[in-house]
């Protein structure tokens, strides 16, 4: 576990020091700042209108959660290209391969090192909805709901795009092969409700954005938790088998 810990906290510094992970971090909450207002200012006209209050932890905090994954998708990539891709150009990953660390610790800890990033882009879309508490009564439940919902997403994004820099060792080729492996499993969610084609449950149950919707809306299933879990267990053990390959 030292070893895990010592390699993840080199990767956090790495990621933190880079000028990349600070504009995400800021085009992220600019992006779903701008919709979280007009969230806001929907839903204060769709109240006046209606005469009353109606679900704001569930409008207000689904919409910018729902709109939170779009973005997340297209910046994670960027955040995982360099973790494997850029060592393997420069030559470091050779050194790291002899120093006196198992694959899987070597593994673990640049995911663990990619979680800290994780952990601060969601607390500061945290505060969005959480900005709300003096003025209205929110469902914390339903919020952390989708704030699970989004870690175990971002979790899931993470040890694919690790698993695709793992493959090559240009950074670009492999944020272009992580957003092109992550869309096709998304869009396994529309093969889902195409009744024409058969296995639609498998598709279904398969999709990154099915098991997500129902966090978003506030309802915890143990099988939602244990797809991201499984899926990202996958892509970790992947990365360990490939780069054993490559070691050996």
């Amino acid at each position: 576990m030292k070893n895990i810990f010592s390699i993840a906290g080199n990767e956090a510094r790495r990621i933190f020091v880079s000028p990349l992970a600070w504009a995400v971090l800021g085009v992220v909450q600019l992006i779903v700042g701008i919709v979280f207002v007009l969230s806001l200012l929907d839903y204060a006209r769709f109240s006046e209108q209606a005469g009353q209050s109606f679900g704001v932890s569930d409008y207000i905090g689904g919409s910018v959660f729902g709109f939170a994954v779009i973005v997340l998708l297209l910046v994670m990539p960027l955040m995982t290209m360099r973790l494997f891709a850029e060592e393997r150009k420069s030559g470091s990953l050779t050194l790291l391969f002899s120093a006196p660390v198992s694959l899987t610790e070597i593994v673990l800890g640049k995911f663990l090192g990619l979680l800290s990033f994780v952990f601060a882009l969601l607390a500061l879309l945290a505060l969005m909805p959480l900005s709300l508490i003096p003025a209205t009564e929110l469902d914390l439940g339903r919020i952390a709901a989708g704030l699970l919902g989004l870690f175990l997403l971002m979790s899931s994004f993470g040890a694919a795009g690790l698993f695709v820099s793992s493959l090559t060792r240009e950074p670009t080729i492999a944020a272009v092969g992580s957003f092109g492996l992550l869309l096709v499993i998304w869009l396994m969610n529309m093969l889902a409700f195409n009744d024409s084609i058969p296995f639609t449950a498998v598709f279904s149950y398969l999709s990154l954005i099915g098991h997500f919707e129902s966090l978003r809306r506030g309802i915890f299933s143990s099988a939602d938790a244990v797809y991201y879990i499984l899926f990202t267990a996958l892509f970790l053990w992947l990365t360990v088998q490939r780069l054993d390959m490559e070691r050996n």
